[in-house]
């Protein structure tokens, strides 16, 4: 019970363990932590994906558990929960959150701090914390904003409106929304895909996205030459290139190329 955590073929697969909801509690946010740390000093890892047991993704914190009599060491429990979240976000891997059934509170927050949200078209979202006079603890609102807009986030933490998987695709929150019956297996052929593909580049991409939320262009732009010089010294840029410029003079498809670096 808890998270559990399997790396197979360049896959590590977190999976939600917590039943009968996935509550994030102490145990399985610790886990996570753990977990990260390991795919940090694991160069065989090229994608994490998040999955959940049961019927839900998750229902968010474990707020049976919260101890409200002691504000200094509820502060802390959060805090915790904040940090293992920014490194889930930071690894420089591609992270996907393949999301069905409710998807509530920190589950919610969970899944935004993964690169890409697949989503079951039954999913439901939600910033349940208003509703209990609570906010969004890991962050939740500022990332909808950043995805969605202001308007957007304010609305759905103030109201905590349940959104559909449908809306939450329009609003450029969730990647892609699949049916119900053909869930696993799409989630599997991203996992695939992004196993396979230039891990070095997609990290290269997540750090202009990152310095981007934070400074702007300018600051995003400031990063390039660094990071293309980085990226030319690898295996993996000059292997693409030079399959690219193959099949175009033998006038064939590109195809999907497989990459290896880390």
């Amino acid at each position: 019970m808890g998270l559990q955590h399997v790396v197979r073929d360049g896959i590590a697969t977190f999976t939600l363990d917590n039943p009968p909801h996935n509550r994030l509690n102490t145990e399985l946010m610790l886990g996570f932590a753990a977990a990260v740390e390991q795919i940090k000093g694991d160069d065989s890892v090229r994608v994490v994906v998040i999955r959940a047991e049961g019927p839900d993704f998750s229902y968010g914190g474990d707020i049976a558990s919260w101890d409200m009599s002691d504000p200094d060491q509820l502060t802390q429990l959060f805090e915790i929960g904040l940090q293992v979240s920014n490194l889930l976000e930071q690894l420089d891997v591609p992270v996907l959150a393949a999301v069905h059934g409710n998807c509530f509170g920190g589950g919610f927050e969970i899944a935004l701090r993964a690169d890409l949200i697949i989503a079951s078209e039954s999913a439901r979202f939600c910033h349940t914390e208003a509703g209990i006079g609570m906010f969004t603890l890991l962050g939740g609102v500022q990332r909808v904003a950043e995805r969605a807009g202001r308007a957007r986030a304010a609305r759905w933490a103030i109201t905590s409106e349940k959104v559909t998987a449908a809306d939450a695709l329009e609003a450029g929150v969730v990647a892609e929304v699949v049916p119900d019956e053909q869930f696993p297996e799409v989630v599997d052929q991203w996992v695939a895909r992004l196993a396979r593909g230039a891990t070095r580049a997609h990290a290269t991409h997540k750090a202009l996205l990152r310095a981007w939320a934070s400074g702007g262009i300018d600051a995003a732009d400031a990063l390039i030459p660094e990071l293309a010089g980085s990226l030319l010294r690898t295996s993996d840029a000059p292997y693409g290139v030079a399959a690219a410029v193959e099949a175009d003079a033998a006038g064939t498809a590109r195809g999907q190329f497989e990459f290896t670096g880390r």
